[in-house]
């Protein structure tokens, strides 16, 4: 496996800077046609790669194996505490139940196990390389700790296991062996505690990174679904704005087209119509698409709002429709996006009358409530079947999906008295 740079340790970058400085020289004698390199460069190499792969113990691996030696040993060489066993020994059991704590991250369950035959030897022999009871002190604990945090709970388990069984039965052989000695099992006991702590540890920190990897998918499922709702959005939009102009267009082009030669000037009007539609879809498709990737930048006004209606009932009127439009209560402020999506109703609305009804008269209100905003769009043309819910069209959905987003409902069936009714509610006072 390939490692950064960042993630390797300091030893191994060391040794990969001389591997870079070397390798250039390999390639160019490589090219000239010389021998193999050097075998100092190639065991350069191979070293650094091996180093790069593996952990090296840094500087808190030696202090703690020093220190337990230090805190725990060298009062008995000195003669601070009085020992029975010889120096040398004291010093080579000191050396070798430390020693396996500076690679006990690396290799955690082999160093439970080296420094667990250093305390069985220790017993049996009768050296007594701390100045306590059974060599009491932290050199099996703090192994076997590593390995409960570090290691899968039933490997941990069985070395823990292990480690007490054999101390716990080194003890009546070595009182045998050695009657004027003492023995207990503190080993034992302290590797119960060390696991258990260890294992603690270990638990506490997976629960943690579990925790973590959970808000991160539901960061990730939270931006997901905020983007999917933009696209939602920006489909409405793009749909509202293409959909409306287009029925313009194909209706008038229509009409221009049956006109053209009985009466010229109706044809005209027409095309003029079609330019004035088409002019205006360009306009708010690039203030879409500015917004789209500038969404900061632009006039906080450029959506179109409710104070448009008027403008775009004009437009259609001049393309040909019967329309009125009416507004009644006291107009109230409400949020840009409530306005933009009212607006997009009525517009989805009578696009509906110019392709669905044509020849059709129309009428448009917008009545401010206390409650909220009541948006209908009525024509009185030959109605069609109400829409089922799971069939309607882009353009039903559409508005209703725009009215439910702020907590509003919307209704469109077809008249009793003939024609069709589209009515939204949209509570005023609910700001997105």
């Amino acid at each position: 496996m390939t490692r950064s740079p960042a993630s390797r340790p300091a030893a191994a970058v060391g040794l990969l800077s001389y591997r870079e400085c070397v390798e250039p020289w390999q390639v160019r004698g490589v090219q000239a046609g010389t021998a193999s390199p050097p075998w100092f460069a190639r065991m350069a190499s191979r070293l650094s790669g091996w180093l790069a792969d593996r952990a090296i113990p840094d500087a808190g691996d030696y202090a703690i194996a020093a220190g337990c030696f230090a805190a725990f040993t060298l009062p008995v060489l000195f003669g601070v505490v009085h020992g029975a066993s010889s120096p040398p020994a004291v010093a080579a059991f000191g050396l070798a139940a430390a020693a396996p704590l500076v690679v006990r991250r690396k290799w955690p369950v082999v160093s439970v196990a080296a420094v667990t035959a250093v305390y069985v030897a220790a017993a049996l022999a009768g050296v007594g390389f701390t100045p306590w009871i059974s060599n009491a002190g932290p050199n099996l604990a703090i192994a076997v700790f590593t390995a409960a945090d570090r290691c899968d709970r039933r490997s941990s388990l069985l070395a823990a296991i292990a480690a007490g069984l054999a101390t716990w039965a080194a003890l009546p052989l070595g009182i045998h062996l050695h009657p004027g000695r003492d023995q207990d099992a503190v080993q034992a006991i302290a590797v119960i505690v060390a696991w258990v702590s260890g294992d603690i540890v270990r638990a506490r920190r997976g629960y943690r990174q579990s925790l973590e990897l959970e808000a991160r998918r539901r960061a990730e499922d939270k931006e997901g679904r905020a983007r999917a709702e933009e696209r939602l959005r920006l489909s409405r939009d793009v749909h509202d704005v293409v959909s409306h102009s287009l029925a313009i267009i194909a209706v008038r082009s229509g009409v221009a087209r049956m006109l053209i030669d009985q009466q010229p000037d109706e044809a005209r009007a027409a095309l003029s119509a079609i330019e004035t539609a088409s002019r205006s879809a360009l306009d708010e498709l690039r203030q879409l698409l500015r917004r789209i990737r500038e969404p900061a930048s632009g006039p906080a006004n450029a959506a179109p709002a409710l104070a448009d209606l008027p403008a775009l009932a004009a437009q259609l009127r001049e393309g040909g429709l019967d329309l009125t439009y009416r507004r009644t209560g006291q107009p109230r402020a409400v949020s840009p996006a409530l306005e933009l999506s009212a607006y997009r109703i009525a517009q989805e609305a009578l696009t509906n009358v110019v392709k669905h009804a044509p020849g059709a008269s129309a009428q448009i209100e917008v009545t401010y409530r206390d409650d909220g905003l009541v948006i209908t769009v009525t024509d009185d043309g030959p109605g069609r079947p109400d829409p089922p819910p799971q069939s309607a069209g882009l353009g039903i959905t559409g508005m209703r999906e725009r009215a439910e987003m702020f907590g509003g409902q919307l209704t469109a069936r077809s008249r009793p008295e003939g024609g069709f009714a589209v009515i939204a509610r949209l509570p005023a006072g609910y700001h997105r």
